[in-house]
């Protein structure tokens, strides 16, 4: 928003819908069209697909102060997956409409964009290395580790307002495995449990361990 003109925000304030979503709610379905660019204004919300038989796979967490979705957005094509909040969140809508306006007229929000992509690329790499290659320990701290990707989550702050089991549903792992990971890093002071929080204290330390390291 800081770098687009004051009428290109003006528009984007009026064309923007924000709406509330309890814990659990489906905010965008499998299949629908992608006719909105979602962010998250406050709670978080998780990435995820469930196959014909249940099996259910998490992509990403989307913690308030970020954006999903624009690939989407940009392909006009359907849904890929499943956006679910994680706990009560609201999330603003953005028209697909006014997003190809800021492509069209704003050049910085292109840039912005190009490095939003790029990031997102990034991350599902490394999360397909982390899940092939990895123990569930690591894959677990990969979970809290992206979350303070700034490119794609500007406004994660050390302290995570995020449960243990909220941990285990964005890393594909059961609680008790998502428990004994993150008391792992709490006995090696890379991180504090709290009650419905997590506060990570070893930043470096913990992205090592989601590498495998």
């Amino acid at each position: 928003m800081q770098a687009l003109t004051p009428a290109q925000a003006d528009r984007v304030h009026r064309d923007v819908v924000a709406r509330e979503f309890a814990a659990g709610a489906t905010v965008c379905a499998r299949g629908t069209p992608s006719n909105h660019w979602l962010g998250v204004v406050e709670g978080m919300l998780k990435v995820e697909t469930v196959t014909a038989a249940g099996k259910c796979a998490s992509f990403a967490g989307v913690p308030s102060g970020a954006w999903v979705g624009e690939g989407a957005v940009l392909k006009g094509e359907p849904r890929p997956y499943d956006v679910v909040a994680i706990r009560d969140s609201t999330v603003a809508f953005l028209p697909r409409s006014t997003f190809q306006w800021l492509m069209a007229e704003s050049n910085p929000f292109n840039g912005w964009l190009i490095n939003q992509l790029n990031a997102r690329l990034g991350h599902f790499i490394a999360l397909v290395q982390s899940l092939r290659l990895n123990d569930t320990k690591a894959q677990v701290a990969y979970c809290l580790a992206s979350l303070f990707n700034r490119d794609l989550y500007p406004g994660t702050t050390p302290q995570l307002a995020i449960s243990q089991e909220e941990i285990g549903r964005l890393s594909g792992v059961s609680r008790q495995i998502a428990n004994r990971a993150l008391h792992e890093m709490q006995d090696r002071g890379i991180i504090r449990i709290g009650y419905g929080m997590i506060e990570v204290l070893d930043l470096p330390a913990l992205q090592a361990m989601a590498h495998g390291v």
